[in-house]
């Protein structure tokens, strides 16, 4: 069995969960493991992850830092993967995950996010995703770019050692949106990080709602005052919630 734990944090996920762990239940080699960790949600989000027999935890409050945290505690994998309900992944991804986790000099990694609808692929914004991801830390980390600093996102299942996730204080429960680029930050420290070669899909919801010059938009302006070192909480209020 895989040493893997997939921790997935949910709020009002009725319409993607069910599709999202029947994905999960083709993967070959198994996760270990599969952890809803919901925080309240008041659709079906919760039944389905029981129908699906997989462990329902209730939070202790609401917010997606908290919600990772308290499943990564209650996890038992040596590996956490952090994943969006909504992201699809392929069939060997638990392979690819402990394939890049066997360097020593890696800390953790993440995958290309593809954003699909039910109607378009957004090459566009999928592009520019996976340039953020080199472009964002050699702007404005360039020191710790060289030594090995990729900022991942959710939706690119973000993946690391369970040892080094506590290590490093796991995501900061104070943070209401970017934990995953905070936890980056900190993981540079015990290694290299890795935007891994393969894709994962997520659904493009967000940007159906905003369109796509205007979700272009709002992603760069909130990278780069984020970059300039401007507070997450107060970038929050130009992400809002779309469920």
């Amino acid at each position: 069995m895989s040493g893997v734990s997939i921790v997935i944090p949910t709020l009002n996920e009725g319409n993607c969960l069910e599709r999202t762990l029947r994905n999960l239940s083709f993967l070959e080699p198994p996760a270990r493991e599969v952890l809803v960790v919901d925080g309240g949600s008041e659709d079906q989000t919760v039944a389905i992850a029981q129908q699906a027999d997989i462990k329902v935890i209730h939070a202790q409050g609401r917010g997606r830092s908290l919600q990772m945290n308290q499943g990564a505690a209650e996890s038992t994998g040596e590996i956490l993967c952090f994943l969006h309900a909504d992201t699809l992944v392929p069939d060997d991804f638990i392979a690819v995950v402990e394939q890049t986790l066997a360097d020593p000099t890696v800390a953790g990694g993440g995958f290309i996010s593809l954003m699909v609808g039910a109607q378009t692929t957004r090459w566009g914004i999928s592009l520019h995703n996976y340039l953020k991801t080199y472009y964002a830390p050699l702007l404005f980390r360039p020191h710790l770019f060289f030594k090995g600093l990729r900022l991942l996102f959710g939706d690119q299942a973000m993946f690391c050692r369970r040892t080094d996730f506590w290590t490093c204080g796991g995501f900061d429960n104070q943070l209401p949106i970017l934990e995953e680029a905070d936890l980056c930050l900190k993981l540079v420290r015990r290694g290299r990080l890795r935007q891994v070669n393969r894709v994962v899909q997520s659904s493009d919801r967000r940007v159906a709602r905003w369109g796509s010059l205007k979700a272009t938009a709002i992603y760069i302006y909130i990278g780069f005052l984020w970059g300039f070192g401007v507070s997450a909480s107060f970038l929050k209020q130009f992400y809002e919630d779309i469920r």
